[in-house]
């Protein structure tokens, strides 16, 4: 009976940690869009959450940590929106997927877009390591690809590598400028129908753009 006590005890505890990690990242996702890392603090990301200074510390020793946490989540969430590209679903429907996927991330993961964009623009100091290694790879591997089908003449004579570029600044635009995409249409939030909107807009320009069939 101890040892099911125990156990019951562990999940709980477990259970409760994990809910307080969460609530503390996506308090601290709110301010380092709002102030940036320099501006953001602890006891502000604490205030945010409802939680006691010291509740933050205990599951993150300083405000590095946080960040390097909320960095994590978001990188994990990048990398489920990036899409995949691979030859055998030939060029219209890798593009069609890759787009869908990064435009669904825009629309329901903002937060992480943003955080990602802003890094960057801060020089990418978290962040060298997984540019210089994982994303070069990634784009050198898929611009072989649509080489591949430039090649066979299933598409127009384009530069690959600016082709991802653009779908990425495309999607990825609704997160990162979503208030002043907002302020020019006079709305408060994006509606239900925009998601699906922006993804066959963008889809049927790029295919147009590539001489896609």
């Amino acid at each position: 009976m101890t040892i099911m006590f125990d156990k019951k005890v562990d999940k709980k505890q477990g259970s409760i940690r994990i809910k307080s990690e969460m609530k503390i990242l996506a308090a601290a996702s709110d301010e380092f869009i709002l102030q940036g890392y320099k501006g953001a603090t602890v006891q502000s990301i604490a205030d945010r959450a409802e939680l006691p200074k010291a509740n933050v510390l205990y599951y993150f020793k300083n405000k590095e940590n946080i960040y390097h946490a909320v960095l994590e989540k978001t990188l994990d969430m990048w990398d489920q929106g990036i899409g995949d590209i691979v030859y055998e679903d030939g060029p219209r429907l890798a593009i069609e997927k890759f787009i869908a996927a990064k435009v669904k991330m825009s629309f329901q993961h903002p937060n992480a877009s943003k955080i990602y964009a802003m890094e960057i623009i801060q020089g990418a100091l978290h962040l060298k390591e997984f540019s210089r290694t994982y994303l070069r790879k990634w784009v050198k591997e898929k611009a072989k690809i649509f080489q591949q089908w430039i090649d066979e003449g299933k598409m127009e004579d384009i530069d690959p590598v600016k082709l991802i570029f653009l779908i990425w600044s495309t999607t990825q635009h609704y997160a990162d400028f979503e208030t002043q995409i907002l302020s020019v249409m006079n709305r408060a939030d994006y509606e239900e129908e925009d998601q699906e909107q922006v993804t066959q807009f963008l889809t049927e320009f790029v295919l147009r753009g590539t001489g896609i069939k």
